[in-house]
């Protein structure tokens, strides 16, 4: 009689990645994975301890390989900037595991390389020892609203984003201008949630790290 299949580490995180990428945090289940992987429940908890330790290391599979071959250039801003952008881009790909970043800390080695390298970054900008910690945090804060929002739109099908971009055109183009003036007026000009995220994101981002030089000495 053979024995049942071990499952490595990295092969229970990669059918996690899967089971995620067409489901969410809230859907996903270790029984759900199990099956999956043609076991029981209690051959994974061998691995993770429970269902939230396993999103947590899933997530961190994330930042993990957008910190693969980075290299800090420039000045910190830059550095800062260009970290963000690979995050975004990582998540991007991943949009469903957005969310489980935003939710579910992570500790592992790529939330360290993150942390570290915006540290550093901040540390070099010029800021008192005293101030780096608090503008990280505002900083990760940011972040992370920024890419789950994104990566929540990223995640919708063709049909349910022309059934909202119809919505968006009935509550703008047709808003009435006796009670709502101001919409009426800049209708045409109002965007789409969806339009030039890029673009907002790099701006948003630049608005806070513009804060945090003016708080140098």
């Amino acid at each position: 009689m053979t024995g049942r299949r071990r499952w490595s580490t990295e092969e229970i995180l990669d059918t996690a990645a899967e089971l995620l990428r067409s489901s969410d945090a809230e859907s996903f289940s270790v029984r759900k994975l199990a099956a999956a992987l043609g076991t029981d429940s209690s051959s994974l908890y061998r691995h993770f301890r429970n269902k939230t330790e396993l999103l947590r290391a899933v997530a961190d599979r994330i930042l993990l390989a957008a910190m693969d071959g980075y290299r800090p250039e420039g000045d910190w801003k830059q550095r800062i900037t260009a970290l963000a952008l690979r995050l975004r881009e990582a998540f991007g790909e991943q949009p469903q595991l957005a969310t489980v970043w935003g939710r579910y800390a992570s500790s592992g080695t790529g939330s360290r390389l993150v942390m570290e390298e915006l540290l550093q970054a901040l540390r070099a900008s010029g800021l008192p020892d005293e101030e780096v910690p608090v503008r990280y945090h505002r900083i990760v804060i940011l972040l992370a609203a920024l890419i789950a929002s994104e990566a929540g739109i990223g995640t919708i099908t063709p049909e349910e984003y022309e059934q909202g971009m119809e919505l968006f055109r009935v509550a703008v183009l047709g808003a009435d201008p006796e009670r709502f003036p101001a919409l009426a007026h800049f209708a045409r000009d109002i965007r789409p949630l969806g339009a030039d995220r890029r673009a907002a994101f790099e701006e948003i981002l630049a608005a806070q790290l513009a804060h945090i030089e003016a708080q140098i000495p």
